[in-house]
């Protein structure tokens, strides 16, 4: 796997694979001028899987890239309170996307990937329920400055899609994916 997300690697443990290495691929996740968040999105991927199967030929490699957006707007992971005080101050209220794309490499060189869409409705937040939020530091490290699988399930009105591929992978698709390029595993 081309992560190094613990959430990836529990969310493939979910489905049954447990036997994998996990290799986070050193790259520039830097958006490209006037790149589209689906474009974006894809091509982080796409390197990632690269520069991984590069290593790895011999084997499948999975890697994905989860993005929040507003809009064409790229919301990253949020190193700060302040970072996550104005995502969630953005989010609030309102509709926004999450993205992430998958993309597998086999053994024989073959790729595929999709991309999956979810959408996520956020209450509007009060200025005590964003400072408890911001005080749990979960904020640390997240697209858009929250996790789901946490304290912001309570402030999700409603969730259109993959809850998954809110967490960071898209489950249905990754194995879909996996089963069509020839992945079987045995459940342990």
């Amino acid at each position: 796997m081309a992560s190094a997300s613990p959430r990836r690697k529990d969310l493939l443990k979910q489905i049954g694979i447990n036997n994998f290495k996990i290799e986070p691929a050193d790259i520039d996740e830097r958006e490209l001028s006037k790149e589209l968040p689906n474009k974006y999105v894809l091509r982080i991927a796409k390197q990632k899987a690269e520069v991984v199967s590069n290593n790895n030929q011999q084997c499948f490699v999975i890697a994905a890239d989860t993005i929040v957006t507003c809009g064409r707007r790229i919301l990253h992971k949020t190193e700060t309170r302040s970072d996550a005080s104005n995502c969630l101050n953005l989010l609030s209220g309102r509709r926004h996307k999450v993205l992430s794309a998958v993309v597998i490499n086999s053994p024989n060189g073959n790729q595929i990937y999709r991309t999956v869409t979810s959408v996520v409705t956020f209450k509007k937040l009060d200025k005590e329920e964003l400072n408890i939020y911001l005080g749990t530091d979960e904020w640390e490290g997240k697209a858009g400055g929250y996790a789901i699988q946490g304290l912001a399930a309570t402030y999700i009105r409603a969730l259109n899609g993959s809850y998954s591929n809110v967490v960071g992978l898209p489950l249905h698709e990754t194995y879909q994916l996996l089963k069509g390029m020839g992945f079987s595993h045995k459940i342990i």
